[in-house]
């Protein structure tokens, strides 16, 4: 008997879900997105950048074709603002108007770290700080345009934002040893400390500058990407567990930043997304979520060939509903909706920590 993806039938719900939502107002009136290529819609296409994804296949199934998102179509941020009521995908900041400012734009940059120098092997990306001081002017020309601060800042204290960064602290710094010193410098743990200690100064400044109701999201199973598989597991389908070990390290200490966060700042609404628990289940059970492939990526990476990245124009797999990686590094929109509906609304009680999108937005 013929197994029958259910991803295609997912993207249709969200997508009717959406229209049912259309003319109707959102469930906030603004979304911020920071984060890295996972999220990044278009902040890098103009920029002197390696990690850069405005060329086909990318984008084969996105309605405005290869955009700079790194998927095939939706990314997680996309699935959210769908889930939150928003007519329109978040615009990058890149170019974006200062109408669009009032609902909220996407900060995000391929490569990006929460340290400065991470990812500079591929050329130039808008770190984590440098995505704060482009916040910064957006809520200055914020504060121009609803006509005082106090109306920004109430404005901004009932949007929702979501931050995922650390994956490249850890794929394009740590465990990048030819090109970076930090795992020579630092144990795991060490690192791990390092890491979270900007983090928290950085989230702080968010905090700063009128964010409230704000989502974590974890790094996820790293060590289960197509190209770490491709490169050091023996059998190419075994994770890396010294990866994976290290960014667990790392998450543990952003759920004990959350908890803080809450407890000690006024007004401060602050939850963890479980990327690494939700990619986990949805590895554990790939069958049950439609997906055959789990240790390849789409655009094909082979165990001695050095591709990360889909080549210009590279035909594609067919069945890409049925992969959980588009690339060597990233998901396919199958995989970004399934993350994103569980962030959304969670489906298990480990998802997230403690409320879950929709809920959040509510608060």
């Amino acid at each position: 008997m013929e197994r029958v993806s259910c991803v295609p039938l997912l993207r249709r719900l969200l997508l009717l879900a959406a229209a049912g939502l259309a003319g109707a107002e959102p469930q906030v009136p603004c979304y911020f997105v920071f984060g890295d290529s996972l999220v990044d819609n278009g902040n890098n296409n103009n920029i002197a950048s390696m990690a850069r994804a405005n060329y086909p296949p990318y984008g084969v199934d996105f309605p405005g074709g290869a955009t700079g998102r790194f998927s095939n179509g939706l990314t997680t941020a996309d699935a959210i603002s769908r889930l939150l009521g928003f007519d329109d995908y978040i615009p990058p900041y890149a170019g974006a108007t200062s109408e669009q400012l009032l609902t909220g734009v996407n900060f995000a940059s391929a490569a990006a770290g929460i340290r400065d120098e991470t990812g500079q092997q591929l050329g130039e990306r808008i770190s984590f700080s440098a995505q704060l001081q482009n916040y910064q002017a957006a809520v200055r020309q914020l504060v121009s345009i609803l006509g005082g601060e106090d109306a920004a800042a109430n404005r901004l204290s009932q949007c929702i934002f979501t931050v995922g960064m650390g994956s490249n602290d850890y794929l394009n710094n740590y465990f990048m040893p030819a090109f970076y010193p930090t795992s020579r410098q630092y144990t795991p743990e060490q690192y791990a400390d390092v890491l979270i200690n900007q983090y928290a100064q950085q989230l702080r400044t968010l905090y700063n500058y009128g964010a409230r109701k704000v989502a974590v999201l974890g790094v996820g199973q790293v060590g289960c990407s197509p190209n770490e598989l491709a490169q050091n597991s023996r059998n190419g389908v075994t994770c890396i567990e010294r990866i994976n070990s290290a960014v667990r390290m790392f998450n543990r200490r952003v759920v004990g930043l959350v908890n803080q966060f809450n407890r000690l700042l006024p007004g401060a609404l602050f939850t963890y997304i479980n990327c690494y628990g939700i990619f986990e289940s949805i590895m554990r059970t790939p069958v049950e979520h439609g997906l055959a492939v789990t240790n390849r990526g789409c655009c094909g990476v082979g165990r001695n060939n050095g591709q990360v990245t889909c080549l210009p124009y590279q035909t594609p797999c067919a069945n890409r509903d049925e992969y959980l990686f588009w690339d060597a590094f990233h998901p396919t929109e199958a995989a970004n909706i399934f993350v994103g509906r569980r962030a959304y609304s969670a489906a298990l009680r480990s998802d997230v920590y403690p409320v879950d999108l929709s809920t959040l937005a509510q608060l």
